[in-house]
């Protein structure tokens, strides 16, 4: 009895087949830029190994950037690095357009939250001559009174299907478990694809994975991290595209858009842990 309800069980739930399952490129994202330092810039440094490692040369990511933060958008070194993103065919997208920051967006009351979002608008579309589309919330932290306000600005929302988890801080930056937590996470995907719920744009399945470009440890170990993420991806049996990851800007961001469009189950897009947290 019990082997026929599993069976039954089986072939009711929405799995498919893995070669039907388009193959994977990677959507990288970064959160919190740009870095305002002076000296060993991670975000400089991060340019410089996305546009040449040994993985994929010309890689193109989505910065979700704060543009009034003092140590971010609004020092002269982020302005400068705002600029070089967009100049070198990466995608602009907004974090938040606040002075402080990183709020956190459903704490904030609705006058200061539609003004963080027009200010941001406002000075992303000077750098790129065109309104930006997507927005990512600080911390992750949502709401059906966020998204609403975010849609009256005609922004959509990219969370992540993989957190990288990287540059802890325990008075000095590290990330001791990052091959493991990849793992981790590449196969929670894994299922997510065979279940159907992760679906093609253009003929590959995006996966958004999400760094901090402020972290000087993201920064040292991101060539690392690029061939972890074909190597993990290969141990857990993804079939990749031939180019893993985004090379060019347009492509990613209509992949980027499809994936914050068509996500029905945002909650998957946000790591438990941080839900349990924030939430």
């Amino acid at each position: 009895m019990l082997l026929a309800v599993a069976g039954a069980l089986w072939m009711a739930a929405p799995w498919v087949l893995a070669d039907e399952i388009a193959p994977v490129r990677f959507v990288l994202s970064f959160d919190d830029g740009p870095s305002g330092e002076h000296e060993d810039n991670p975000t400089e440094n991060i340019l410089d190994a996305l546009a040449g490692n040994p993985t994929q040369a010309g890689i193109k990511a989505i910065f979700f950037v704060t543009t009034r933060s003092s140590g971010a958008g609004a020092s002269p070194r982020g302005r400068a690095l705002l600029a070089r993103e967009h100049a070198q065919g990466h995608v602009l997208a907004l974090h938040d357009g606040s002075p402080r920051g990183h709020p956190n967006h459903r704490l904030l009351g609705d006058g200061e939250l539609e003004e963080s979002l027009r200010v941001g608008v406002a000075d992303l579309m000077a750098i790129t001559g065109r309104r930006v589309a997507l927005v990512r919330p600080p911390y992750w932290a949502y709401d059906a009174r966020t998204l609403a306000v975010y849609a009256r600005h005609d922004l959509v929302t990219l969370l992540t299907d993989i957190s990288a988890n990287d540059g802890k801080a325990w008075g000095f930056r590290a990330s001791p478990r990052r091959r493991s937590h990849m793992a981790s996470e590449l196969a929670r995907v894994q299922a997510r694809m065979m279940r159907g719920e992760i679906t093609a744009v253009e003929g590959v399945t995006p996966i958004a994975v999400t760094f901090h470009d402020t972290n000087d440890y993201t920064a040292a170990h991101m060539q690392e991290y690029l061939q972890m993420l074909v190597d993990e991806a290969r141990s857990a049996g993804i079939a990749l595209a031939a180019r893993p990851f985004y090379d060019d800007g347009a492509e990613l961001e209509r992949a980027a858009l499809a994936r914050a469009r068509a996500t029905t189950r945002r909650a998957d897009m946000v790591p438990w842990w941080w839900r349990w947290i924030l939430w």
